[in-house]
C-alpha cells in the first residue's frame, strides 16, 4: 500500500492529497475490471436481476450475522459480511441447482429466491422491535470508507476470475450460451454455472458496502449492455465492457468527490449515459 499512496501522491490533483481518496480509487480500479468481466456473461446468461437477487440475500446474510453477534458471545468478534458472504454463496449455489431442476424461466427462479431473501433479511432486521436504519448504509453503500484489507481481497477475486477467464472462457460462454449443447460437447454446466454465480455472490457480498444495494444490478448490466451496441467480436465485446466499466468507476468516484453525491450512483450514471451514446452510435449504424 505505501507504494500505492507514493504513486498517487505525484499526481497534481487535491484529491490526491486525501488518505480515503486514495483507497477509494485503488478499490475502483480492482473493482471496476470485475464488474466489466462478469457483467458479460450476465448478459449473455439473461440472468440480469440475478445480482439483484443476491444483494437481497448478502443483505440476509449481514442481519443473521448481526443476530448472530448479538445472541452468541461465540460470534462477538465475527464480521457479519463474512456470514452474508458465505450466506450468498450458499444462495447462489441453490439457485443454480433449482434453476437446472425446474422447468419454470430464469426470471420466475429469480423472482422466488429474490422475494424470499429481501423478505427473510426485513424480518430478521426487524426481529425482537429491531430498527431497520441501522442497515440503511447497506443501500446507499460508501466507497470512501473502504479498508485496505477489503481490496486485498477484491484483488484476489479479480486475480481468480481473470484465471477463471482464461482457463475456461469457452465452456463458460457456451453453457450460458447453449446449455443443451454444451451438454453434449462433454461440458459440465451445473458445475460451470455454480462456479459463475458463486463468483458473482462473493463480488456483489463484498462491494455492496461500497457503492450499494440499490445501484450494483446496474453495474454488472450496464457494461456489457453497452458493449454490446458497439463490438464486432467477442474480444471488442469483452474489452470494451472492461473499459467502460473502468472510466465510469474513475469518473464516478471523482465527481462524487467534488459534488459530494453518491459514488456508487454516479458510477451507474456514467455507465447510462455510454449505454446511451453507444446505442445511438448503434441505431445510426443500422
Amino acid at each position: 500500500m505505501e507504494l500505492w499512496y507514493a504513486i498517487v501522491d505525484l499526481l497534481p490533483f487535491q484529491w490526491a492529497d486525501h488518505f480515503f481518496m486514495k483507497n477509494a480509487l485503488l478499490a475502483v480500479l480492482v473493482i471496476s475490471p470485475l464488474f466489466g468481466l462478469l457483467s458479460t456473461m450476465v448478459v449473455e446468461s439473461r440472468m440480469s436481476f440475478f445480482s439483484d437477487a443476491l444483494g437481497h440475500s448478502a443483505f440476509t446474510g449481514i442481519a443473521i450475522g448481526t443476530l448472530l453477534s448479538a445472541a452468541w458471545q461465540t460470534f462477538a468478534g465475527v464480521d457479519p459480511l463474512w456470514v452474508a458472504v458465505l450466506f450468498a454463496v450458499g444462495f447462489a449455489l441453490l439457485f443454480t441447482y433449482v434453476r437446472r431442476k425446474t422447468s419454470l424461466a430464469s426470471d420466475t427462479v429469480i423472482g422466488v429466491f429474490s422475494s424470499t431473501a429481501v423478505a427473510l433479511g426485513i424480518f430478521l432486521a426487524t426481529f425482537g422491535g429491531g430498527s431497520f436504519t441501522k442497515f440503511n448504509a447497506l443501500l446507499i453503500g460508501d466507497i470512501l470508507s473502504v479498508e485496505p484489507g477489503k481490496i486485498g481481497l477484491m484483488a484476489l477475486i479479480l486475480l481468480v476470475v481473470v484465471l477463471l477467464w482464461l482457463c475456461s472462457f469457452n465452456q463458460l460462454m457456451l453453457s450460458s450460451v447453449h446449455p443443451a449443447l454444451a451438454d453434449s460437447r462433454g461440458i459440465r454446466v451445473f458445475w460451470q454455472e455454480a462456479l459463475f454465480s458463486a463468483a458473482i455472490a462473493v463480488v456483489v457480498t463484498v462491494t455492496m458496502t461500497w457503492v450499494g444495494l440499490l445501484v450494483i444490478n446496474s453495474l454488472l448490466v450496464l457494461p456489457a449492455a453497452a458493449a454490446r451496441n458497439l463490438a464486432r467480436n467477442m474480444r471488442q465485446y469483452h474489452l470494451i465492457s472492461l473499459l467502460s466499466a473502468l472510466a465510469a468507476g474513475i469518473a464516478g468516484l471523482l465527481t462524487s468527490y467534488y459534488i459530494g453525491s453518491s459514488a456508487g450512483a454516479s458510477i451507474t450514471l456514467y455507465l447510462a449515459l455510454f449505454f446511451a451514446v453507444t446505442f445511438c452510435f448503434r441505431k445510426h449504424r443500422l
